[in-house]
This record gives structure tokens, sequence and C-alpha cells, in this order.
């Protein structure tokens, strides 16, 4: 069974970030999300306008998986060291972590990347890379897994690395099933991005 989900925003999220992995979550059966802030309850505006109301965190249930999503709010927040603290404690005690785009960039802004193989959203390569140099950043891969953290790299691509999550938690007839009811065709191909640059 897959633990219930804890979604993180903040102010500049990106949408699809969140979206994606929450559809997957509320497909699966027996699996709970919730979303919330690490600062305080109330409404917490992403890109393009989007408004979500999130929980405060002491709601948050710190054996879940953590989700935590990208988008441009993220570079304010490598440098909130109180934001990191909090984000380094719920970490610790998250059964799970999973990020999507520049959300590596605020687990390697808090030090849990250190020494592990991460990738991060392709556009924003080299500013993820220039936040931690202690991470192994794997550049061109769609996700990539290392113990607790799994990271990924492009919008939509949050999507099938929490199938490949769900899969590797419940077996690949719940994933199926999961990406059957929401009409979604998987790729399972996590080492390969054929959006991400490449040398000339």
């Amino acid at each position: 069974m897959v633990p219930d989900a804890n979604i993180v925003v903040f102010d500049g999220f990106e949408p699809l970030d969140v979206s994606g992995p929450f559809e997957v979550f509320i497909n699966t059966d027996g699996a709970g999300v919730r979303i919330f802030s690490l600062d305080a309850p109330g409404v917490k505006v992403g890109e393009g306008g989007v408004r979500v109301e999130a929980l405060g965190p002491e709601k948050i249930d710190p054996k879940g998986v953590l989700l935590m999503p990208g988008g441009p709010g993220a570079r304010d927040l490598v440098d909130d060291d109180r934001w990191l603290d909090k984000l380094r404690s719920l970490v610790a005690q998250s059964s799970q972590v999973l990020t999507v785009r520049t959300g590596s960039a605020l687990l390697a802004a808090a030090g849990v990347l250190d020494g592990r193989r991460a990738t991060p959203n392709d556009p924003a390569f080299d500013w993820v890379v220039s936040t931690a140099e202690r991470v192994d950043w794997v550049e061109g891969a769609r996700w990539v897994v290392d113990g607790k953290p799994q990271t990924s790299s492009g919008i939509s691509v949050g999507i099938d690395m929490t199938l490949d999550y769900v899969e590797n938690a419940c077996g690949p007839e719940v994933a199926d099933q999961a990406s059957t009811r929401m009409g979604y065709i998987r790729n399972r191909e996590s080492g390969y991005d054929p959006f991400a640059k490449t040398e000339a």
C-alpha cells in the first residue's frame, strides 16, 4: 500500500508539477493525498495565477510520501534557511521523497541530496547545479532514483516518476490501473529525456 502523500506548495510553484502526481495518487487505491505549506495554512499562488488552499505544517503526516514541486518560487527558497530547516526535518521523517523539476534544487539546498545522484529541470540545469556541488547531477535523465530521493526533470515527467514509485511500492498492476484510470500512456524510460539538451 502507498503511504499518504504530502505535497508541499509555495508561492510560485509549477501547477502541473503538483497536479500530475496528485492525479496518480488519487487514482491509486488506498492512497491519500493532501497539500501543505511549510509556513502557515492559507492560499499559495502558483505559476499562471493558480491558487491552492494549503494546510499548515502541523497537519502533515511526517511518515508519508513527500512530493516537492518546482517552479519560479524555488529560486527564492534556496536561500531561505528557516524554510530549508523545515524541509530537512520533513525529509528525514518521510518514507520516500519525490521531486519534480527544480524541486530537486530545494532538496539540494537543504543538503539532503549530498553524495547522491539526482536530475533537475533541464532548462534550469546550470542554475540547479550551481546550488549544490556535492550532488552527482545526472544530465539527460528523465528521473533518477537513489535511495529515498527520487528526482525528475520535465513537468510531465513527474507523472511517470510517480507511477514508477507506485509500481515499486505496490506492483505493476496497481500502477497500470492508475494510468488507465487517468487515460495516460506511460513512458517507462527513466534514463533518456528526449527534450534534454545534447552536445553539438
